[in-house]
């Protein structure tokens, strides 16, 4: 008898459409900016594995992500609230070279900010302090 629970049990947990172990970026579809497992109504909460890494949460990416390039080069590293970029983010090119990094706020450059070239050198016009998106001082 406790087999047979445990398998039921087992086949419930698996089948139902709330709980997700993890799901990759090709299995979901955006609409109206929010991102929703294909043929759901419903926003997709859960984990993302694959080139792309973290947490999506009632349709909005939530936490730390992660994203590599298909050579498996690390592409960025930031972290999301409610959708939006938040915090210290840093990218690379796709041979693995320093693209930039800096701050955001609610998706918006913020701060310190150090922008390269694919051969490294910094992009003067662009690297500065940034306040509210726009470059405010070098």
């Amino acid at each position: 008898m406790k087999k047979l629970t445990l398998t039921i049990l087992t086949c419930l947990i698996f089948l139902s459409p709330n709980v997700v172990l993890s799901e990759t970026m090709s299995d979901l579809v955006v609409r109206e900016g929010l991102y929703y497992k294909k043929f759901s109504q419903v926003p997709f909460t859960g984990k993302i594995t694959g080139n792309k890494q973290g947490l999506i949460k009632n349709g909005k990416k939530e936490g730390a992500w992660v994203d590599y390039w298909e050579n498996g080069q690390l592409e960025y590293n930031g972290n999301f609230k409610n959708g939006k970029r938040v915090g210290y983010w840093i990218r690379y090119y796709e041979h693995g070279q320093l693209n930039f990094k800096g701050n955001y706020m609610n998706n918006i450059k913020e701060g310190s900010w150090i922008i390269y070239h694919k051969d490294g050198t910094v992009i003067k016009k662009l690297t500065g302090t940034y306040k509210d998106g726009w470059k405010i001082s070098d």
